[in-house]
C-alpha cells in the first residue's frame, strides 16, 4: 500500500483532489488531500500566509507517519512538494508534478509565469493596491484554467475558490540541492491544452531537473476536474 499526500494549488482546496481521490483508493492505496491556509473552510488572513507556511502545513503531515509517501502538487503546489523534499527528502518516496511548477533552485513561481510566451492567466489577474494578493474573475477561471471541464463540476467547484491568493508564495525564492530535493525520483505530468501553465513552460520546467516518469494528458490546467481517473492511472 501506498500512502498519496496530496496538495493543491493557488486559489484551491483540497476539494481539487475529491475527484481523483477514490479512483486511489479503490487500488487500496491510503489518501491524505492537505488544505493549506487560506483555502475555503481555512481562513487565514493575507499577512499570515507564506511559502513557509505551506510547506510546514504538509511537512507536519508527514513527519509523524512512520512510512514514506508519494507527494503530489497540483500547479503551484509543484513549488511546495519540492520545498518540502527538500526539508524532509527522507520521508519522500517520489514527487508527482501534476501541471505543476518544478522549479530550479532560486527561481520563483511568479517568475516561471512571466516568461511562459503562452501563458494566459496571468495577464488577467488583478493585484491588490499593496500588492499583497491578487484575485481572478470568474469568466477568466472558466476561460483560462477550467475550458474542458464540464459545467456542472463548475457549478460545483467554483464557490469553494478562495477569492483572495496570497501573492508571498509567488514571489518565494525555491532552494533546492542535487542532495537533497534532486535526489527525490519525480513523475511530471503535462498537460497539453494548458492555458495557465503552457506546454512550453512545462516542458522548460522538466529540463530543470531529472525526470524518470513523464505522462501526458490531453486536459487544460485542471485534469483533477476534466479527466481525474486518467490523472489517477498515470499517478498509480
Amino acid at each position: 500500500m501506498t500512502h498519496y499526500i496530496l496538495v493543491h494549488g493557488a486559489w484551491e482546496g483540497s476539494w481539487t483532489w475529491e475527484y481523483t481521490v477514490p479512483f486511489l483508493k479503490q487500488h487500496g492505496h491510503r489518501v491524505t488531500a492537505v488544505d493549506l491556509p487560506g483555502s475555503h473552510g481555512h481562513a487565514k488572513a493575507i499577512p499570515g500566509i507564506s511559502m513557509v507556511r505551506y510547506v510546514e502545513t504538509v511537512a507536519d503531515v508527514i513527519r509523524p507517519l512512520d512510512h514514506k509517501v508519494v507527494l503530489a502538487g497540483h500547479s503551484m503546489a509543484g513549488a511546495i512538494i519540492s520545498q518540502v523534499a527538500e526539508l524532509i527528502p527522507e520521508k519522500i518516496e517520489r514527487l508527482i508534478f501534476a501541471a505543476a511548477f518544478l522549479l530550479k533552485d532560486g527561481d520563483t513561481v511568479l517568475a516561471a509565469m512571466q516568461r511562459d510566451p503562452a501563458g494566459e492567466f496571468l495577464p488577467e489577474i488583478s493585484f491588490s493596491d499593496d500588492q499583497s494578493y491578487a484575485s481572478a474573475s470568474e469568466e477568466t477561471f472558466r476561460d483560462k484554467a477550467f475550458h474542458d471541464v464540464e459545467e456542472t463540476r463548475i457549478r460545483q467547484t467554483f464557490p469553494l475558490m478562495a477569492e483572495r491568493q496570497a501573492t508571498e508564495p509567488f514571489l518565494a525564492k525555491a532552494i533546492l540541492s542535487d542532495e537533497k530535493f534532486g535526489a527525490v525520483p519525480k513523475t511530471y505530468i503535462r498537460t497539453s491544452i494548458d492555458k495557465m501553465v503552457s506546454p512550453i513552460l512545462q516542458e522548460e520546467m522538466i529540463g530543470n531537473w531529472p525526470v524518470d516518469q513523464i505522462h501526458v494528458l490531453a486536459s487544460g490546467h485542471f485534469p483533477t476536474l476534466s479527466m481525474p481517473e486518467k490523472l489517477a492511472e498515470v499517478m498509480l
